[in-house]
């Protein structure tokens, strides 16, 4: 789409030179390494300048996207038009006070769950072995090892409309099945807060063993992926039907179902997203023929047709 030239200088103004990249290909920064061009990247720092660049793109009317670690999405070849906003370091800090710990939206959960276990705090020992950002991982009410951030989540601080910060308590946040509210109000996440619980260091220390080389046995994590493919159907296990379907190992162009573990599809090399899309439906067709089971994707497809 085409930019007016105030656009891009207010962005400028925004956040500093060397944090806003201009045609920036997303393949540089998703978990899959697929994905064409954004028209704007920028690596917000702080509260203000998130609320800073959705005022932007709200006066533009622009599309703004947000991404955490760029896990658990395939962007379109063809790229993502106007903003993309995605936390780095800056907004990756970690403290606690008590039992409860605050996380910027661009923490690493596998980062906060070290951090909660070096202070004896239990409760997030199932985020270990996810691949995103805190944030991320709030807005689809991520989960592992019968936990999810549901479970956990107090309260988030969020930037909304018109530079509004706005603290959701738990009540407010709406999980569900990878589901929150910030799915349909477009408030961008940017501090968490996690309600854990005293514990033991052995007990904490050997729950992350447990769950850390469980992931590593039997997860692709040594090839480009974007986690699960789809979400758990009532009743089955998505990698348990794919691989009955004798899918294990299935290609299209780059893109192939994983023998490791066949609920990942993984980008085996030069995987644009037009395989991968072609691939979830091939599988989503075979396993509705074997066992009347619908598979929905779990992950989320961001750009331009």
């Amino acid at each position: 789409m085409s930019m007016p030239v105030e656009f891009a200088a207010e962005l400028k103004k925004a956040v500093p030179p060397e944090r806003l990249l201009i045609n920036e290909p997303m393949s540089n920064h998703t978990t899959f390494r697929i994905g064409g061009p954004a028209d704007y990247l920028a690596f917000p720092a702080s509260l203000q300048e998130v609320a800073r660049l959705l005022d932007i793109v709200q006066h533009f009317n622009v599309p703004v996207t947000v991404l955490g670690n760029g896990s658990n999405v395939l962007v379109l070849d063809r790229g993502i038009r106007g903003l993309v906003v995605k936390f780095g370091p800056e907004m990756g800090y970690v403290r606690h006070d008590g039992t409860t710990v605050f996380a910027g939206a661009g923490a690493l959960l596998a980062d906060v769950s070290q951090y909660a276990a070096e202070f004896n705090l239990t409760g997030f020992e199932f985020a270990i072995g996810i691949p995103g950002s805190i944030g991320g991982a709030v807005f689809m009410n991520a989960g592992a090892y019968e936990g999810e951030m549901g479970q956990v989540v107090d309260a988030v601080t969020a930037v909304c409309g018109n530079s509004l910060l706005r603290r959701f308590t738990r009540e407010d946040l709406q999980f569900g099945y990878r589901h929150s509210v910030f799915q349909e109000n477009g408030c961008i996440v940017c501090e968490v807060e996690l309600a854990l619980c005293d514990g033991e260091d052995a007990t904490i220390r050997v729950r992350l063993d447990d769950y850390t080389t469980k992931r590593h046995s039997k997860q692709p994590i040594e090839m480009p992926s974007a986690g699960s493919t789809f979400k758990r159907p009532q009743g089955h296990y998505a990698g348990t039907l794919i691989e009955q379907a004798g899918l294990k190992g299935t290609r299209v162009g780059g893109a192939q179902v994983s023998t490791k573990h066949a609920g990942f599809i993984i980008n085996a090399g030069g995987a644009t997203a037009q395989d991968v899309l072609a691939l979830i439906s091939k599988v989503q067709d075979s396993v509705y023929k074997q066992f009347g089971v619908s598979l929905h994707p779990e992950v989320r497809v961001l750009g331009e047709e």
